[in-house]
């Protein structure tokens, strides 16, 4: 099957262009305070080979931003897709109510109504597919998932063990892939583990029998797999990592944490 390129990461590739971000809020910031950075970020991802992009709604839930959420989700929504080329899909980022690296602090079902609202939304303004992503705690990763399938557009459910890989086992990712795979979402990927490390994840989503995708990060930075955006051997070296992901079945390649524009060039040339 044909491998789709999705984009980079936004968050780090909006500081290493000097936007600094923090706070609850994080890369949705961005949104209100630098929204031609943030539309330059998707645009350069398009150039780049990317033909997925992830609209920056990691942060613009009710949680965070109070009743500020719609209309940050929207404009969020409206940058990306004003910014790349007709025909290119826009993604909805669905994630965690709380801190994605921290699921002991998850409400597990008592995050539904959330999801519900903000599936809702991002189904409201136009997004191609729900991308439920970084979710490291089994309920709230299905509540997600089944509130993103509810609407009736494409879901598709990413799941982390962390950027160290000591949030979940591979074998407590893939049964949680498992279940998923019940729900009625269309792809199960794996997201902001460390490239290098990424394999036995990938393996492990690959036994859920959904198409599944791929977007880890660049790791630490002595790995000299990312976080320089000037480095293309570094970009090359993540696109080597990701031809095992390819192998064992990943039609959706892309990039999370320190992953930038150069990153996404060298997979849309080796898959694209």
């Amino acid at each position: 099957m044909p491998v789709e390129i999705l984009d980079g990461a936004i968050g780090t590739e909006l500081i290493s262009r000097g936007l600094v971000l923090d706070g609850p809020d994080w890369s949705a910031r961005a949104v209100s305070e630098a929204p031609e950075l943030l539309a330059a970020v998707h645009t350069d991802y398009a150039r780049a080979g990317a033909t997925l992009h992830t609209a920056n709604t990691f942060r613009t839930q009710p949680r965070v931003l109070g009743d500020r959420w719609r209309d940050a989700l929207a404009a969020a929504v409206r940058i990306a897709r004003g910014a790349v080329p007709p025909g290119c899909r826009v993604l909805g980022s669905m994630a965690p109510v709380e801190d994605c690296y921290r699921p002991d602090l998850s409400p597990g079902e008592g995050a539904r109504g959330d999801h519900r609202d903000v599936a809702s939304a991002l189904a409201g303004v136009g997004c191609d597919v729900l991308l439920c992503e970084t979710f490291a705690d089994e309920t709230e990763a299905l509540v997600a998932a089944e509130e993103a399938v509810g609407t009736g557009l494409p879901a598709w459910l990413s799941l982390t063990a962390g950027p160290f890989g000591d949030l979940l086992s591979a074998e407590e990712l893939g049964r949680i892939a498992r279940r998923a795979a019940r729900t009625g979402i269309e792809r199960i990927l794996v997201n902001c583990v460390a490239a290098s490390g990424a394999q036995p994840y990938v393996d492990a989503i690959a036994s859920a029998g959904l198409p599944i995708g791929v977007y880890a990060n660049a790791g630490a930075k002595e790995e000299g797999l990312g976080w320089d955006s000037s480095d293309r051997r570094a970009a090359d070296a993540y696109a080597a990592l990701a031809q095992g992901w390819v192998d064992a079945g990943a039609t959706v390649i892309g990039g999370c944490c320190g992953t930038t524009p150069l990153h996404i060039e060298a997979l849309a040339e080796r898959f694209g």
